[in-house]
């Protein structure tokens, strides 16, 4: 017994001793990673659930303080919300309420609300102003949920604060409405109280390099959070348990220099070394943007981002930096310029001097004031090579950015977005539609056009182009107050990915579909593209990821694989598979097959060795098309549209013809791809089909914007932009242009009406083009341009003309005139150049699905008895 109790005795100090060491080890832990409380996520006004990503959300039930609310639930979803949960229901106030939240003392939180301006019985949304205080902090003040969403076509509105610690153990959330108008009200769909550690230290102030700025202690708004170079990370995604969104940057980018992406080889691990985890995401680090290899052209520019803020506050610009590429110091020397102002001095930014190797991260905190002067309000992020050191190599590259505004005398509150000139007239209807309680489509025009997390870049789009025009009020992006520079992808709205055993794809494919295509298994998918390769990347869409590969040892195909993180999901992966099975068509993208098989989701097309339309005819390296070989593309892609209109049981309208959904073969043969925003028109007694708004700003029918009635004229007017954009070598929006000049369709109907269209062609056409085809084709173009589709020609009337065209050019080069062959890129081409422009391009990520999640009629069938169309291919010259 006493030996027993001898042998005891260390073992229960050495167990208390570990105990001890355990707990403390674990405090440690929590106080690194910020995690010794739970984060609060809530839905208010119900008991809570699970949205899309995965993630719980609880009643706000308990921590309801002083006053009187209601919960109501909205009456229609907006196809753009990836789930009902937290916004299809809402906590409403008509007086001061008050939430009450439990917290940490000298603890730093983010918080987060959730606001979907939709039609709630008794309750009219257009009358909904109110402020927002957390404690004495004014967060919101005269915030209309529905004008910023409708200004900024959102169907939700996501604001993040970050709140400085306080000194006490308790924090109030006040919604107050307005007293300015009569019957206003306050509401919230969600909100979000997330414990973080200390987030922010000095910054150094742009403009005085040696003085910094404390941003320890201040409150602060979320104005940007973007992965840039990267995808879109979801809040279940970031680091640190923080429960950040992590958005893509290519909206933000401003002229027409954009960089390449620079991704950190599979063998190199990040390492955070002395920067905690909680800094941003692996994935942050493991992507970025640089200016790519030729030092001719990077001696040219600056990558640069644009983005609008708020006048009368300071900024604090966080800068996420991991070398990726180089291994030594004086490899990559660069310059980061602020607002015209080089924030980083003596020395520049040189990464691995700052980490001391690959792959380990840093960050870099700049502030900057804007000011209220005209022109002001917005801050211009650029980077480019540094001269004076003399680097290795002339780059420069940018992993993640922030940008928050630290709030004045304790106010962060700005002011709501403006309605722009292009919107004003559907504001006519949405304010009808709002004062009908009744109606399901009142928030149809505002969340149509986007949603989701990837519309975060996508709505805004629309607002730089008017922003260009007029400089008008500033909007928001999904959690702040900002514009979007337009860029050359689909603004529409996205369907997560739910392939995660939540929703079998292939489960909603009928059985003709499925039939009508080949189904692969995922070995077969793998063998083909080398177990998915990344040197067999040739593009990255809104879907995920398309690879080159080779099936049966010999088929050429491009496949694209989903993206689990991905905006687009099973609803476009099912429209694709259902639309183009039962279509087939010398101008219409074949789909060979699909895959679904342990959560991957992939989509096999006939490969498209020269890629798409807009690659050839500006921004190229190579030479320059013919006008005879644009107008037989031209009148490829009018066969298969033509064919969508007529040649079916139904109506098809593509809703997204645009330059890079025309891809070209090797042959040079046309053909319209892309059809994961298609409507088919079973409906169409009315003329029109009932949608909410999708498509791609610069071709949006503007008559389709207004009413949302999609009819194939709106196919029509897209097609007319792009036969300007043919002959004018130029993007259907550039924002960089004065502001005449924005749009191309405004600008070329300008010229067009004034006969000055011949100063706006493309340079290599000017002289090359007889006058009767030029006015045919102009006259055909200006008409698809129409601003009600009733004066608009049918797509066979489209086909004609441009067939016409193309016989008067024909028929002028019979008479002696020049004419270069359509099978090849000019006559004078070297063999060399040919064979260069015979190689794939990366180009199929024009091939990206859009989303259409409210496709609920039955795909159509092809309508064999209607053979008229097939007579185009006999007689391909005209007719």
């Amino acid at each position: 017994m006493y030996t027993g109790s001898r042998i005891l005795f260390p073992v229960v100090i050495v167990s208390l001793l570990l105990c001890v060491l355990l707990l403390n080890a674990i405090g440690v832990s929590c106080a690194r990673g910020g995690k010794e409380e739970a984060s609060l996520t809530l839905s208010c006004g119900t008991n809570g659930g699970m949205d899309a990503d995965g993630r719980n959300w609880d009643s706000d039930s308990k921590y309801l303080g002083s006053g009187e609310s209601k919960t109501v639930r909205a009456t229609f979803q907006d196809p753009s919300l990836l789930s009902q949960v937290p916004y299809m229901d809402a906590r409403v106030f008509t007086k001061e309420f008050s939430y009450k939240f439990p917290i940490t003392s000298k603890k730093r939180y983010w918080v987060r609300f959730h606001f979907y301006p939709s039609t709630y019985p008794g309750f009219n949304i257009s009358n909904s102003y109110f402020s927002v205080a957390a404690n004495d902090i004014n967060l919101l003040s005269n915030f209309s949920a529905a004008i910023t969403a409708q200004a900024l076509t959102q169907a939700y509105i996501v604001r993040e604060y970050s709140l400085a610690p306080v000194d006490s153990d308790s924090l109030t959330i006040t919604f107050k409405p307005s007293d300015k108008y009569p019957g206003s009200f306050a509401f919230v769909n969600g909100i979000e109280l997330v414990p973080t550690p200390d987030l922010f230290d000095s910054a150094t102030m742009v403009g005085f390099s040696d003085q910094s700025f404390d941003a320890s202690s201040g409150n602060m708004q979320t104005m940007f959070r973007l992965n840039v170079g990267g995808n879109y990370i979801p809040a279940n995604n970031d680091s640190g348990g923080l429960l950040r969104t992590w958005y893509d940057d290519v909206p933000y980018l401003f002229g027409a220099a954009i960089g390449l992406n620079a991704v950190l080889s599979k063998k190199i691990k990040v390492d955070y070394k002395d920067l905690p985890d909680y800094a941003a995401p692996v994935d942050v680090y493991r992507t970025g943007r640089s200016m790519g290899p030729d030092k001719a052209v990077n001696l040219g520019y600056n990558l640069t981002w644009l983005f609008q803020v708020d006048a009368n506050f300071t900024y604090v610009m966080r800068l996420h930096f991991c070398e990726v590429e180089f291994e030594r110091i004086n490899q990559r020397v660069f310059n980061i310029y602020i607002n015209n102002q080089t924030a980083q001095v003596d020395p520049p930014a040189d990464i691995i001097a700052w980490t001391g190797d690959k792959g380990v991260p840093t960050y870099k905190d700049y502030s900057i004031y804007i000011d209220d002067k005209p022109g002001d309000e917005q801050i211009i992020l650029a980077i480019g090579p540094s001269l004076d050191t003399k680097p290795e190599y002339f780059n420069s590259i940018l992993n993640g950015l922030e940008i928050f505004k630290i709030d004045t005398s304790k106010n962060l509150a700005g002011p709501n977005p403006q309605v722009s000139d292009m919107l004003s007239k559907a504001e006519l209807t949405s304010t009808k539609s709002f004062s009908n309680e009744s109606s399901s489509s009142t928030i149809q025009v505002i969340g149509g056009a986007a949603g989701g997390a990837a519309a975060i870049g996508l709505v805004a789009a629309i607002c730089i182009v008017v922003y260009q025009r007029k400089k008008r009020v500033p909007g928001t992006d999904t959690h702040t107050s900002s514009w979007l520079p337009i860029y050359g992808h689909s603004q529409t709205s996205g369907t997560k990915s739910t392939i995660s055993g939540k929703s079998n794809p292939s489960s909603h494919l009928s059985a003709m579909a499925q039939g009508l295509c080949r189904r692969f298994s995922l070995p077969e998918i793998r063998q083909a593209t080398k177990n998915f390769d990344e040197s067999y990347v040739i593009g990255v869409g809104g879907f995920g990821k398309v690879y080159k590969g080779v099936l049966d040892g010999k088929l050429k195909v491009a496949i694209k694989r989903s993206n689990p993180s991905s905006e687009q999901g099973v609803n476009e992966f099912v429209t694709e598979i259902e639309m183009l099975s039962k279509l087939r068509h010398k101008h219409l993208v074949s789909l060979i097959g699909f895959c679904e098989q342990d959560e991957e989701m992939c989509l096999v097309y006939d490969y498209m060795a020269l890629g798409t339309l807009r690659e050839h005819i500006y921004n190229i390296k190579k030479p320059h098309l013919s006008w005879k070989q644009r107008l037989e593309i031209c009148i490829g892609a009018a066969r298969g549209l033509h064919y969508l209109h007529t040649g079916a049981k139904y109506t098809i309208i593509h809703r997204d013809v645009k330059t890079t959904n025309i891809l070209l073969d090797e042959n040079w043969v046309a053909k319209v791809s892309d059809f994961g925003l298609s409507k088919t028109g079973p409906n169409m007694e009315h003329g029109h089909v009932s949608t909410v708004v999708k498509g791609s700003f610069g071709y949006l029918d503007p008559e389709y914007f207004r009413r949302q009635q999609l009819t194939e004229k709106s196919d029509i007017y897209s097609f007319g932009v792009v036969l300007f954009e043919v002959l004018c070598a130029r993007p259907a929006l550039n924002p960089s242009l004065p502001k005449e000049q924005v749009s191309l369709a405004d600008w070329a109907l300008s010229n067009t009406r004034k006969g000055t269209l011949e100063n706006i062609i493309d340079p290599h056409l000017k002289g090359k083009i007889i006058p009767e085809c030029m006015k045919k084709f102009s006259d055909t173009a200006e008409k698809c341009l129409s601003d009600n589709g009733i004066d608009r020609p049918s797509m066979g009337d489209v086909l004609w003309n441009l067939e016409f065209c193309l016989q008067l050019e024909e028929n002028s080069s019979s008479d002696g005139s020049s004419s270069r062959s359509s099978r090849r890129g000019g006559s004078d081409e070297s063999s060399e150049d040919l064979s260069l422009r015979n190689r794939p391009q990366l180009h199929i990520s024009s091939l990206s699905l859009g989303s259409d999640s409210d496709l609920d009629e039955e795909p159509e069938e092809v309508d064999t008895n209607n053979t008229a169309i097939f007579s185009q291919i006999v007689n391909p010259t005209g007719r």
